[in-house]
């Protein structure tokens, strides 16, 4: 499996919000060679705190023998606005400043994330992609690019996503936002800041991500005489723990400010009449026990697609079921391609 990486350059980027970022880097990864099957590329786009090459993140999807076998299917992933896997973002230096943005990164959105990721596409000569693919929040990015340019995917994938944040999510990134700002050294000076706040947030996203039924499952304790070092909460320091060596707090930050804004409705009349403008054969996936975006909010968004098509997926783990059952997966959309082709 051939795997390239590289950086997009975009001299000015206009931003949703009104202001405007210069100097932009887009980290991108293909894996396959789109000039030997151009006409069947596959751009899978990103989960909140992933990036730009989905073997590393999504392995029993990605790869030779999988699902998406990028000698089959070339792959392209491009890391998001606002993240720090080589895309500019809150670490990023400010060419204004000649020092990081930290907290005085702007407020992107997944329209503007839409918009670098147009541009991408361009730079990388891709004529229509045959596969547009996004679970969760990578849902927002895949909704919000063929809202904006029509026709831009053959085929759409949307898994455990929703046409709007709602309050249940936002109050859920308000409280691990609260846990950041309540870390004294997240104060827009220090790179490192914020480390024990992050350590604390990614501890309330877990809770959203997998819910009672998979740490009912995942983290029972052997012994009932126990009195301490809960199998569960060694869990969420490990998880913590885990997410700081690879993350940032600034960037954790300003990413889930861009989940709050999604809206597809903004600006469109109606999240009703923006899904209208969507033209690819579409598949939307529920997870029947998912309680970040329950399947309510995938079965709205099959009926209003045109001629979409819904399934669901049975896990006990949630939202993150759709990292996890991956075999139900792969069934689920091997049926959709065999259904459409």
């Amino acid at each position: 499996m051939k795997v390239s990486e590289g950086n997009y350059s975009i001299e000015s980027l206009k931003l949703e919000c009104g202001e405007e970022l210069h100097n932009v880097t887009i980290r991108f990864h293909v894996l396959g060679e789109i000039e030997k099957n151009p006409e069947r590329v596959v751009w899978i786009c990103h989960a909140f705190t992933a990036n730009s090459n989905p073997s590393d993140w999504w392995p029993e999807m990605v790869g030779p023998g999988r699902m998406f076998d990028p000698d089959i299917y070339p792959i392209v992933c491009a890391n998001i606005l606002g993240s720090c896997y080589g895309t500019t973002g809150p670490t990023s230096i400010n060419p204004q400043t000649g020092k990081p943005y930290l907290r005085d990164f702007p407020l992107v959105t997944f329209r503007d994330v839409a918009e670098a990721h147009q541009r991408l596409k361009q730079y990388l000569n891709i004529q229509k992609l045959w596969m547009l693919i996004g679970g969760s929040i990578g849902g927002f990015q895949a909704m919000e690019w063929e809202c904006e340019y029509p026709g831009t995917a053959e085929n759409l994938i949307l898994i455990a996503t929703a046409a709007e944040s709602s309050p249940w999510v936002k109050a859920f990134s308000q409280s691990q936002r609260l846990a950041i700002l309540a870390d004294q050294t997240f104060d827009g000076i220090n790179p490192d800041g914020g480390k024990c706040g992050l350590k604390a947030a990614r501890s309330i996203a877990l809770l959203s991500y997998r819910g009672r039924s998979s740490y009912n499952l995942t983290q029972q304790d052997s012994n009932p005489n126990q009195l301490f070092n809960y199998k569960a909460c060694t869990y969420q320091d490990y998880q913590g723990e885990k997410l700081v060596r690879r993350f940032d707090a600034y960037t954790y930050y300003t990413l889930s400010l861009m989940l709050d804004s999604h809206n597809m409705g903004r600006g469109r009349i109606s999240a009703v009449e923006a899904l209208k403008r969507i033209r690819s054969n579409t598949l939307v996936v529920g997870i029947d026990s998912d309680i970040l975006f329950p399947v309510e909010e995938q079965r709205f968004l099959a009926r209003h697609i045109p001629n979409a098509v819904f399934s669901e997926i049975h896990s006990q783990f949630c939202h993150d079921g759709f990292l996890i059952e991956y075999q139900q997966l792969t069934d689920i959309i091997s049926n959709f391609i065999n259904l459409n082709h």
